[in-house]
């Protein structure tokens, strides 16, 4: 097998495209032949040793890929060779092999592709248990998405649409703004050349937001977050900016506001039942057409570097998707 190794977390420009021994799953375990891989924010951190997992070293990045399963472990029943499998987890999917626990597997909806599969189940996971069960999104409400050009973010327009919301993209450029558009978002906020609470006060008639999705953080939180309405919820979702913010706390009590966090992670460890029946929505849109990934770009496994960087300039409108030939 072929693979990015990771051997010390200084960032991707240290990474090495080698090749070992293709390795035997062990009981409860599982083989995937990966087929694509998606890169995501937490990616880029983990190779620069800022994420909050630190796996051992050396390890292979890539938190997010579908592919199939070639080999299966003792006491393995219920996976089988040939299943078509997403995995979500911290590592392992930029190469052609992995090796995963049997029980984490997420079974690929034979409707998606494996390059959207590779881009489903991490943002739109994310975002339904942001909207939906964090959030409690209703139809007619609105909603400010910040990062709305990115992965997460798409997913977020998305989902807030079929929900019925009212969407205001914050994005960082005009291309960005027209991006956005064309997915459904119905007002945008350029916040390189707007202010961000005069822009909601004209969008909103005054009345603020109901809703903040924020996977960004940094200067625009606290700005974000006086914007919002009487009883408003602020979903905390990531820190792309790569501060993390503070707030006032009497905010909260002059608003009567919620400030939530979203760890999709532990939700779906802790809430297996809830986590299964989110997947099921999410899968029903996709299959309706409600919903879809969008891809930025696809790219060959051994073009990760491209990818990486890519990422680090904020070009990407999307998801970044990695495939094995």
């Amino acid at each position: 097998m072929h693979g990015w190794l990771c051997e010390s977390p200084t960032g991707a420009a240290s990474l090495q495209w080698r090749e070992w021994p293709t390795p035997e799953p062990a009981a409860h375990e599982v083989r995937v032949a990966i087929r694509a891989a998606s890169l995501n924010f937490p990616d880029l951190l983990i190779v620069e040793n800022k994420y909050q997992i630190k796996p051992p070293l050396p390890f292979v990045p890539g938190s997010e890929f579908s592919g199939v399963v070639d080999a299966v472990g003792p006491d393995v029943g219920h996976v089988h060779p040939g299943d078509g499998v997403i995995v979500v987890g911290s590592v392992g999917g930029f190469a052609t092999h992995a090796i995963v626990r049997a029980d984490g597997l997420i079974p690929r909806p034979p409707a998606l592709s494996f390059e959207d599969a590779a881009a489903f189940a991490l943002t739109y996971g994310t975002t339904h248990h942001a909207l939906v069960d964090r959030g409690r999104l209703q139809a007619g409400e609105t909603i400010l998405i910040l990062g709305a050009a990115g992965g997460v973010g798409t997913a977020a327009i998305q989902v807030a649409k079929v929900l019925g919301a009212r969407v205001i993209a914050g994005v960082s450029s005009d291309p960005k703004a027209a991006f956005c558009l064309s997915l459904g978002a119905d007002a945008t906020i350029c916040y390189e050349r707007e202010n961000l609470r005069d822009r909601i006060k004209a969008l909103t008639g005054g009345r603020g937001i109901d809703v903040v999705f924020d996977p960004v953080g940094g200067d625009l939180t606290e700005p974000a977050f006086r914007s919002l309405n009487w009883r408003g919820r602020f979903l905390v979702i990531g820190f792309a900016h790569g501060r993390i913010p503070s707030l006032p706390l009497n905010l909260t009590l002059l608003k009567g506001a919620d400030v939530v966090g979203v760890y999709w992670g532990d939700f779906v460890r802790r809430e297996p039942e809830r986590h299964r029946a989110a997947m099921a929505d999410l899968t029903a849109w996709y299959s309706e057409g409600r919903i879809k990934p969008v891809l930025d770009v696809v790219l060959p496994m051994e073009r990760l570097p491209d990818a990486y960087a890519r990422m680090a300039s904020r070009q990407v409108c999307g998801k970044v998707v990695l495939v094995n030939s």
